[in-house]
């Protein structure tokens, strides 16, 4: 049978679409599996080098084919979601009948209905909804059967709609014409004795012989068996090539009976009943049943309404149906005589009343409790006991043998044969896709073993807690394969279920728990457990619940790195009053007394930590994060090219999908929260389904150049979606989801549109631009209204300004607008300027956004940092530090009551915005010098006030503070001996102060440029500091006389005198110059003058003994002099990046080295020989391998540890290059580490100002 012309022309007329568009892989398993492939072409196609070649090569085979080959690429096409794709074929699908009766719907001729209306073949029901992929399926099954007999089974689970289909797939004239022109004959089995299936025979037999004629009539058999052989004559001989329909079989006896070497077609709710019987078998499957907008046609249809006249109620009845063919027909029959009761029936299918969902019809059962209990009855007792057991499962949630096998205390094979068997009753499903197999059931079933087993329900999930305790008594599994997943993440599911609080309290309260679960689910998972629980968890102790529960919150991102860090080093960072750091503690002395190095933070105390949830969701930056209207969800894109939707109490990733070809540049929800839009720099727009991830639209025709935002109306009123882009002139446009090209476009700038907004009433459109101004549109009109000129608010400037954005206070009435460091408010209706914040930093506003519920304005830098402004007072109100990059973007929720923060820094952060305050701790800069005494941690910094700071690291206490100087202060050291501390400033002043009285000791002027570092004598006599002016100076600070070492041609970062004697006159400089200067400093003579590298030497460390001194540099080279000869004797190489630091071990033997990939060397100083790579194995996607460069290194006194710092600080066994430990601050990119002698105590500062004591817990 050769392809229909039609087909052929349809094929050839989409061909290029297709061929650009479809994976032939996916779709060749289905044609096999149809019959229409062969693995030989199969294995032909596959060998085309591309998709694109195999494509061609698929379709040209097709050509080749017959009508079955067509129909069978066009169920493929829907079965892998190519529904564009398939309804471009779908008017050409061949009937596979002769044309003559093309004019009859689905080839359904008076010959076909009389054919079948003879056999006994049910009419369609009143209500009837095509479902045609299932219906052809089976009737490709059918022509399996033209040339010989054999069984094509249709099976599926109660009220699936198996009878209805099979019904249909025979009423097709071109089918019987061809396959079956003996006719087609239906017998309804169900649940039969053996004298009711006697009866049923008997009658099937008068009345074939009956439509012979009169003289063929016969006497009834009086058996089975002779009923058997009556019925195989008839069929083989007198009705040769018919087709025998048996409906609704339950049981092989009935199979048996009527083996007769015919032709049948048979529907069942257990597919392996064929298994007793000869012959050729095919099945088809009826699997989850009717989509959505099926389901509506059907009640439409039993309503008499149009689609569109629905009300509100029928979306969410179809849903709650779970695709029930059987129960929305329930539904429907009774709203037609009850019209008025769709929010009744809504409620009863919400409460599982399946018993009050009755209404007598042709089906079997009037209700759907009936139905699911008549499947369970045929099981044997025991496994009926055993299905009970699946009421405590989630829904969607597949479950592999082993954690059944658990439950009953089984071997995994005894317990898949058990499960098998369900399966095959249509009990179960399995997912045979994944290896071990994974077994699942319908939303339907369970919600009727829910309603079943209602009363037993806690028992029920107590012998699921009780058998895992049972058998993971030793321990919580780890393995992390399928079975470790389920009991990991659902435990606490079942121990709540159960009334358990007690466990729950024991699990939930414990970092062992916490461990396992964040290490083998991730956080999110974790954190959505304390919120969902929290009510239970509350009545042991609120307070422990919160203290996990914004442990998990706050370092959500760091548990989902890789390798996983140690947690109770983690929570040894948490607060003293809390019970996770108590926990920690506890087990960190543990491991200590074991020799396993922990660290304490004790200074914490003086930092509090504002953020109420880290997200970390995107490799690469984040350019757009928004809340949806009802505050549960955030969405976030960035460079990733990802969209991501998230809980936001938990961080929980509910849906992840490859958005764009580009950066996803903005995303924006819908009011009602049901689509998301996002744009890019590919220049297209895109509307997405939240609910199902699907794309609904794409908008790519008419913006030209990057699309930098979108955002839809604040109402669904009269929804439309605004976007904006860099484009000379069409560069804002307005769409309407209905339409394909652009409602509207926007007129009226001539330069790129960086931001649009709507008003809260929507009438108006405010659009930011390049040009320098703020436009207001009237959004009905698309017509300008008036133009706000923020360009003219910078007078004393002729540079370009440039528009980030704008925002609409709640009322309307005023509007904000951010540029460069400036933030204006202006009125609506005036255009008058209100009110200037000026934020006095170097840094640019990236965004900013008005509380929809109070007079606050939150405000993202560039410099890393979130304010909160009042409007009201002009005042700032809040600091919200813990971005450690640009943040990009910031929005309040719908309630005012939370703030989320974006960044390139791949985070979002959410806060509370009635917490989060400005911060009373100040925050410190970098440069600093510690001393350590016996009693005292004093630690010398200045401040982001720039005073200079001296304070008690342990008690936190601020021992002096200088006034504010008015040149950056940019070095500081202290002198022990004379209670004195130095400061060196960017105009290259030096100042002496005492402590703690601050009285000025010295002035020290000379410098011209930058002083970089700053050091005193072992005596206190003398002071050496050096500059960006290429000089090293050498005061007699007391007196002021100054010694001037010249000879570098550039910056000198550092120096070093060769020992620690305080008689030691010889000191080593180095600069970016790429030399190393050797001066006396009591002379000034320069002793030598080393061409130590091509490029700038980054550092420098002269061994403990003084024979040797070590440089590093930005040529990626390091060298080892001999501190006598002066002379390079190795020259080691192999980092692949520029060298940032070195250190030599106490006992002068190894060398450290670190780069900035964050790759640590260690060396042999006796040959020059590598010993061992640090880190090699840490690296992963998003990070360097230590999180930034390698800044500095120390050994401990035994040479048998060294810690290092970059983005975080890590400790390492020296022998073994192994790290043992990884301290995590909450800013990053440490430039030094101070080390106490005993290698106890560690002091820091990070990027954001925190300052670190941490100490060895011993």
């Amino acid at each position: 049978m050769a392809l229909e012309e039609g087909a052929r022309s349809c094929l050839l007329r989409v061909r290029n679409r297709l061929e650009q568009d479809i994976k032939p892989s996916y779709l060749m398993d289905h044609m096999i599996s149809d019959g229409v492939l062969t693995v030989d072409e199969e294995e032909k196609i596959r060998t085309q080098s591309t998709r694109k070649d195999q494509a061609v090569e698929l379709l040209e085979l097709l050509l080749r084919k017959d009508n079955h080959a067509y129909i069978s690429f066009y169920n493929a096409l829907i079965k892998e979601a190519y529904d564009d794709l398939a309804n471009l074929l779908h008017d050409d699908l061949p009937n596979i009948s002769p044309s003559v009766y093309k004019s009859f719907p689905d080839g359904c001729t008076p010959y076909v209905q009389t054919v079948l209306s003879e056999g006994g073949v049910p009419q369609r029901p009143v209500v009837f909804v095509s479902r045609p992929e299932l219906v052809n399926r089976i009737r490709e099954k059918l022509y399996r059967l033209q040339k010989e007999p054999g069984w094509v089974t249709v099976f599926g689970m109660a009220g699936s709609g198996k009878s209805v289909l099979a019904a249909e797939a025979v009423r097709h004239h071109g089918l019987i014409e061809e396959c079956f022109p003996g006719g087609v004959h239906w017998l309804s089995i169900g649940q039969l004795d053996k004298p009711d299936l006697l009866a049923k025979i008997q009658s099937l037999c008068f009345r074939l012989e009956q439509s012979l004629d009169s003289q063929s009539l016969q006497r009834p058999p009086n058996s089975l068996d002779e009923a058997k052989e009556r019925l195989r004559f008839l069929m083989l001989r007198r009705y040769p090539r018919s087709l025998l329909i048996l409906d609704d079989i339950w049981d092989s006896t009935v199979l048996k009976a009527l083996d007769i070497h015919c032709r049948i077609l048979l529907t069942t709710r257990n597919r392996s009943l064929t298994d007793s019987v000869s012959g050729a078998k095919y099945e088809v499957e009826v699997e989850s049943g009717l989509e959505d907008n099926k389901g509506l046609e059907i009640l439409a249809l039993y309503t008499k309404t149009k689609l569109q006249g629905l009300p509100e109620e029928a979306r969410s009845i179809v849903r709650e149906c779970k695709g029930s063919p059987l129960v929305v027909s329930l539904i429907g029959a009774l709203l037609k005589d009850k019209p008025n009761r769709w929010r009744y029936y809504l409620c009863q299918l919400q409460q599982k009343q399946f018993k009050r969902i009755r209404k007598s019809s042709s089906y079997d059962y009037d209700a759907l409790d009936q139905a699911m209990a008549a499947s369970i009855e045929v099981l044997p007792d025991e496994h009926r006991d055993l299905y009970k057991d699946l009421t405590v499962l989630e829904k969607d949630i597949k479950i592999p043998a082993k954690v059944l096998s658990v439950l009953w205390d089984m071997e995994p094979e005894e317990v898949e044969d058990i499960l098998e068997e369900f399966v095959n009753k249509s009990l179960l499903y399995v997912d045979s896709n994944n290896k071990p197999y994974l077994y699942y059931l319908h939303d339907l079933q369970l919600d009727f073993l829910v309603e079943q087993n209602r009363n037993e329900l806690e028992s029920l999930h107590t012998k699921v807690v009780r058998q895992y305790q049972q058998h993971y008594k030793d321990g919580h599994p780890t393995s992390g394969d399928d079975e470790c997943l389920y009991w990991i993440r659902f435990l606490t599911y079942h121990m709540a279920k159960a009334n358990l609080s007690q466990e729950l309290y024991a699990l939930m309260f414990s970092l062992d728990w916490v461990n396992i679960k964040a290490q083998i689910m991730g956080p999110a998972h974790l954190i959505n457990d304390y919120v969902e629980y929290g009510p239970i968890l509350d009545k042991e102790n609120s307070e422990v619940r919160s203290h996990f529960q914004e442990f998990l919150s706050l370092n959500g991102h760091q548990l989902e790195q890789r390798p996983f860090p140690d947690v109770v080093q983690l929570a040894l960072s948490e607060p003293h009053n809390s019970e996770v750091y108590r926990q920690a503690l506890v087990k960190a002395q543990e491991g200590a007394s074991r020799g396993k190095l922990y660290i304490d933070w004790l200074n914490k105390s003086s930092v509090e930590s504002l953020s109420l949830l880290v997200i970390h969701p995107h490799q690469g930056s984040i350019y757009s994060a928004c809340f949806s209207h009802d505050g549960t969800k955030i969405a976030s894109c960035g460079a990733s090219k990802m969209l991501k939707v998230f809980k936001s109490k938990s961080g929980e990733k509910l849906m992840e999908i490859q958005a764009h070809d580009e950066e996803v540049l903005c995303c924006a929800f819908s009011p009602d929260d049901r689509l998301l839009a996002t744009c890019s720099s590919d220049k297209k727009v895109k509307v997405w389904n939240v609910e199902r991830a699907m794309l609904l639209r794409v908008f790519e025709e008419e913006h030209e150049e990057q699309v930098n935002h979108c955002q839809f109306t604040n109402t669904t009123r009269r929804l439309l979606l605004a976007t904006c882009s860099n484009d000379k002139f069409l560069n804002v446009k307005l769409w309407n989801l209905n339409k394909p090209s652009s409602q509207n476009t926007v007129f009226g700038h001539f330069e790129p549109v960086n931001h649009c907004c709507f008003s809260p009433d929507d009438n108006f459109l405010s659009t930011s631009s390049n040009d320098g101004t703020v436009k207001l549109f009237q959004v009905s009109s698309a017509n300008e209204w008036k133009t706000i000129n923020v360009r003219e608010m910078f007078t004393e400037s002729d540079e370009e300004v440039l528009v980030k954005c704008s925002t609409w206070t709640a009322d309307g009435k005023r509007i904000i607008c951010a540029a460069r460091n400036d933030v204006w408010v202006f009125d609506v209706e005036t255009s008058d300027m209100l009110l200037e914040i000026r934020t006095n930093r170097l840094s640019m506003v990236q965004y900013c956004h008005a509380c929809p519920t109070s007079n606050l304005l939150a405000i993202a830098y560039s410099n890393y940092a979130v304010e909160l402004w009042d409007l009201g007072s002009n005042k700032k109100m809040a600091d919200c530090s813990g971005h450690l990059s640009w943040v990009q973007r910031v929005q309040f929720s719908p309630d005012g009551s939370q703030l989320l923060s974006c960044s390139d820094d791949q985070t979002v952060r959410l806060w509370e915005t009635k917490k989060v305050h400005t911060s009373s701790a100040v925050c410190l800069k970098r440069d600093s010098d510690v001393l350590f005494t016996d009693e005292e941690i004093i630690v010398s910094a200045a401040d982001n006030c720039n005073r200079l700071q001296v304070r008690d690291g342990r008690k936190g206490s601020v021992m002096f503070q200088s006034e504010e100087k008015s040149s950056r202060i940019r070095c500081t050291c202290m002198c022990r001996q004379l209670s004195a501390v130095v400061l060196g400033q960017e105009d290259g002043t030096v100042q002496v102060l005492e402590v703690p009285s601050g009285r000025l000791l010295a002035t020290l002027l000379g410098h011209t440029k930058t002083v970089l570092h700053c050091q005193f004598s072992q005596n206190g006599q003398t002071l050496i500091t050096s500059s960006e002016d290429t000089t090293i100076r050498v005061w007699r600070w007391q007196s002021g006389e100054c010694k001037v070492l010249q000879g570098h041609k550039e910056q000198v970062r550092c120096f070093s005198l060769l020992s620690k004697s305080p008689t030691e006159t010889t000191l080593l400089s180095w600069s970016f110059d790429g030399t190393v200067k050797v001066w006396d400093i009591d002379s000034g003579e320069k002793l030598q003058d080393i061409e130590a590298h091509r490029e700038a030497i980054l550092s420098c460390h002269v061994s403990p003994d003084g024979c040797f001194f070590a440089t590093t540099s930005a040529d990626k080279m390091i060298k080892l002099w001999c501190c006598k000869s002066w002379q390079c004797i190795y020259t080691l190489s192999g980092h692949q990046d520029c060298v940032r630091s070195c250190r030599f071990s106490w006992d002068s033997q190894r060398l450290a080295t670190g780069d900035d990939n964050g790759q640590i060397r260690l060396w042999s100083v006796k040959d020059g020989s590598l010993l061992k790579i640090c880190s090699r194995d840490g690296k992963d996607g998003m990070d360097s391998l230590h999180g930034g460069w390698v800044t500095d290194l120390h050994f401990s006194p035994d040479d048998s540890l060294l810690v290092s710092t970059g983005g975080y600080i890590k400790w390492w066994n020296v022998d073994k290059g192994e790290a043992l430990q990884t301290f995590f601050p909450t800013g990053s990119a440490l430039k030094k580490i101070h080390v106490s002698p005993d290698f106890s105590t560690f002091v820091t500062i990070d990027n954001i100002g925190i300052l670190y004591i941490l100490q060895r817990l011993m």
